[in-house]
């Protein structure tokens, strides 16, 4: 922080972590109210607090209730062997000493190529060692809320409190009558965590950080380089590999140029009375929706209008060593529809209402995603398994999938995606207990389930997708808080 703004980090008891958090919590409410009241300002004195204890402990807690938790990095260290051969309290203690004095380095994260769904494809995960995960955790919890005070509305994803239904929610709210936003420009960044320019992302930084162990630390974890699963070591000259904690934090520091630049042009059209004159005047609006690195471009006006966004996208991408995939980026008429965040926007006929209304559903692509997911619960290789223990793990895949589409018009897929499965289930129950006899369906009703035809065993029911309630989901536009702003920013209008 700067000089008038002095914080006393000298603590060396170590926490628990509710008092961590409580800890933690204040000084976050701080440093956003100070970056939020103050744009301009420069934060000097951070790095002490990274090496904070409540800091430190809350960096702990969050990595290792992480869903990646059990996975080492290149020390084949885990979380479990800290804990037994260590202690965590000793354990971050080593990491505070480290710090203080100034000995830290990252080391290299470990490649993992992970599929993509079914496309036959591979993305690159890096996974740092435990100690650089709870150092950049650390790093996170100081840097995030003097950054969310700069983030613009329009931005959706890996941020606190939003998600991407809110990103869908935008488009859709932009997309409907009175406001008609009909032309899309659909963007899509060719490998933007890996391209992403070190330079213009640590200029970005600066901006508001002058604490120069802070920035140093930063810079050494995006160069720490990578082990790939060969053995060899790369360096990373570029990009910020995804995997680790504080990555999707940098790439909306980097990112934060494209809303910035749409939100001036946004300001400069004025109100909503102006938008309309420009409007009736032949002249193009648009509006940013933007989910990390997929986003859209929301048009009223006509094709040519969005065709022109793709340079202007472009040019403000360059600096950032950032381009447009030709074959994945496309201007489209919501009629068409288009695919975002594994949902399908689409304009139709509503034959009840008599109008055109805009509708959203799960996409061909994530419907597939989900079907697949079933397939390998209900294959061959899971027939040793005990049927409570296969209905418990389809269970699971199919609710986690419908709560993240329940909002979308989805009553149909969900009992279309249930067939699905009691079909596999079916089959996998005929060929696990029938053996050379082929079981018939008065057997199977009678053997496998209850007083209907949903499959039961040893208490375990299937419950399946349609379980979950599909429910309208409420735009918020900008009236989303941070967790350290209790009360909403005031809305902003098409």
């Amino acid at each position: 922080m700067s000089e008038d703004a002095p914080v006393n980090t000298g603590a060396v008891v170590w926490p628990d972590v509710e008092s961590a958090a409580i800890t933690v919590r204040r000084m976050q409410t701080k440093l956003h109210r100070w970056a939020t009241e103050q744009p301009g300002r420069r934060f000097g004195d951070l790095f002490n607090l990274v090496a904070d204890p409540a800091f430190l402990v809350c960096a702990w807690e969050r990595v290792t209730t992480n869903q990646g938790a059990r996975t080492p990095g290149i020390d084949k260290v885990s979380v479990g062997l800290v804990e037994t051969w260590v202690g965590t309290e000793a354990f971050l203690a080593q990491i505070r000493d480290a710090l203080k004095s100034g000995v830290f380095r990252p080391v290299a994260v470990r490649r993992v190529m992970i599929p993509k769904g079914s496309t036959g494809k591979f993305r690159k995960l890096g996974i740092p060692t435990i100690t650089d995960r709870v150092v950049q955790a650390s790093l996170k919890l100081v840097l995030e809320p003097i950054f969310e005070a700069d983030f613009k509305p329009c931005s959706y994803g890996f941020r606190p409190n939003r998600r991407a239904q809110d990103a869908v929610a935008e488009i859709h709210y932009y997309a409907s009558k009175p406001r008609n936003y009909h032309w899309v420009l659909e963007a899509d960044i060719e490998a933007c965590f890996d391209e992403i320019s070190h330079r213009a992302l640590m200029d970005r930084l600066r901006v508001r950080i002058t604490d120069k162990r802070v920035c140093a630390l930063v810079k050494a974890f995006l160069k720490a380089g990578v082990l790939t699963e060969l053995g060899n070591r790369e360096e990373t000259l570029t990009g910020t590999p995804q995997g680790g904690i504080l990555s999707p934090l940098l790439a909306n520091i980097a990112l934060s140029a494209l809303d910035d630049y749409f939100d001036r042009q946004w300001r400069a059209m004025g109100s909503r009375y102006q938008r309309a004159k420009r409007k009736a005047a032949g002249h193009g609006v648009c509006r940013l929706i933007r989910y990390a690195d997929d986003f859209v471009l929301m048009v009223w006006g006509e094709r040519h209008h969005a065709e022109a966004l793709r340079e202007e996208v472009a040019a403000v991408l360059a600096p950032l060593g950032l381009r447009l995939s030709p074959d994945k980026t496309r201007v489209v008429h919501i009629d068409e529809g288009f695919d975002f965040l594994g949902f399908t926007l689409r304009r139709q006929w509503n034959r009840g209402t008599r109008k055109y209304c805009v509708y959203t559903r799960p996409s061909k692509k994530a419907i597939q995603s989900v079907k697949d997911k079933v397939k390998m619960r209900t294959y061959r290789s899971t027939r040793y398994q005990d049927l409570d223990v296969v209905l418990r793990s389809v269970n699971r895949v199919l609710v986690g999938w419908a709560n993240y589409f329940r909002h979308a018009v989805a009553k149909v897929v969900f009992s279309a995606i249930d067939n699905h499965a009691w079909g596999r289930l079916m089959r996998w129950v005929r060929a696990k207990y029938g053996g050379q006899h082929r079981i018939g369906m008065p057997e199977l009703r009678r053997r496998f389930c209850d007083k209907g035809w949903r499959f039961a065993h040893n208490g375990v029911v299937f419950t399946g997708a349609s379980s979950v309630a599909v429910t309208r989901y409420r735009y918020r536009g900008s009236t989303i808080p941070t967790p350290w702003t209790p009360r909403p920013a005031a809305a902003h209008s098409g």
